[in-house]
């Protein structure tokens, strides 16, 4: 893949992708019969739909979203039905169309400051880690090392939870419950971040090595499935202590913008014991910090 993401492919697929989902009667309009040529709706009808001519509909999924006001955004993410993620991803892709090349390129952070870790330190009863928008794990605290230990038994660095998922199979398969959501997740949210940030040529280079070495992935990213990275459940797989049912949330840091914390917690009952193993195992065999360990690939 080039150093930088290709926006205009990228509207043009997205927005083929979303148009050709939806049947004409999920949009509630009539169908006459026979056997239509394309899959999902006409580009007149997104058109007629987002109340708009068919000739900028057509400019817009060519790629050409510069100078398109926020209103029509609206009303084309109304008309193909896009959810939550969906529409900030087209907002997204918008916002790098119309923005100056050197506003653009916004590197992730590759370290967090000291004072960080000793917040995640100070969590003794939660599995808790800093990662940025590629998703390379930064930092940890001993029970969050102690959980994702499969993933860190690969001496690579920074650790990649999106990498673990796919070139990692084997591995990868044991530890997610349901290993398929789990693909399907790595690539939408990585999407959902070359979307945010086009420019960032790490980033660029993971999913084109991935691309390379994956075939599910390639099929996982032909979908153009994006998501939001928030809060939810996680169920895994411990080598040491079993199945753990965890809720994580997923929280910017205001003060060091391009991180996240992730906390993973147990409402109570066996995956909040195991836990409390999990952390008695981990101060008996110890795991390898995720930020200083070999580099080697």
């Amino acid at each position: 893949m080039d150093a930088t993401l290709d926006l205009r492919t990228e509207i043009r697929e997205f927005l083929r992708s979303r148009r050709a989902r939806i049947a004409p009667e999920m949009a509630g309009l009539p169908t006459y019969g026979g056997r239509r040529r394309v899959e999902g709706l006409r580009r007149e009808e997104v058109a007629l739909l987002a109340g708009v001519s068919v000739e900028y509909y057509v400019r817009i999924e060519r790629g050409s979203l510069a100078g398109t006001s926020e209103g029509v955004l609206d009303a084309l993410a109304t008309a193909l039905q896009l959810d939550n993620a969906e529409r900030d991803h087209l907002l997204h892709l918008a916002r790098q169309s119309g923005a100056p090349a050197r506003r653009q390129h916004r590197e992730p952070p590759v370290t967090v400051r000291p004072a960080l870790q000793e917040v995640l330190d100070a969590m003794t009863g939660a599995p808790a880690w800093i990662r940025n928008g590629r998703h390379d794990v930064l930092a940890m605290n001993e029970l969050g090392r102690a959980l994702y230990s499969p993933m860190l038994a690969d001496p690579r660095r920074p650790a990649n939870t999106v990498r673990f998922v796919y070139l990692h199979p084997r591995e990868a398969e044991k530890f997610f419950v349901d290993y398929d959501q789990a693909t399907r997740n790595a690539a939408a949210v990585s999407r959902m971040e070359l979307g945010r940030n086009p420019h960032d040529a790490e980033l660029v280079a993971l999913i084109g090595e991935l691309s390379t070495r994956s075939e599910l992935f390639r099929q996982r990213w032909a979908s153009q499935d994006v998501r939001l990275h928030g809060h939810g459940s996680k169920r895994v797989n411990h080598p040491a202590v079993g199945r753990l049912d965890l809720n994580f949330e997923s929280m910017d840091i205001p003060t060091d913008p391009g991180l996240q914390l992730n906390v993973y917690t147990a409402a109570g009952g066996p995956t909040a014991d195991k836990l409390v193993l999990l952390a008695s195992w981990s101060n008996a065999h110890g795991v390898p910090d995720p930020s200083t360990a070999s580099t080697a690939v």
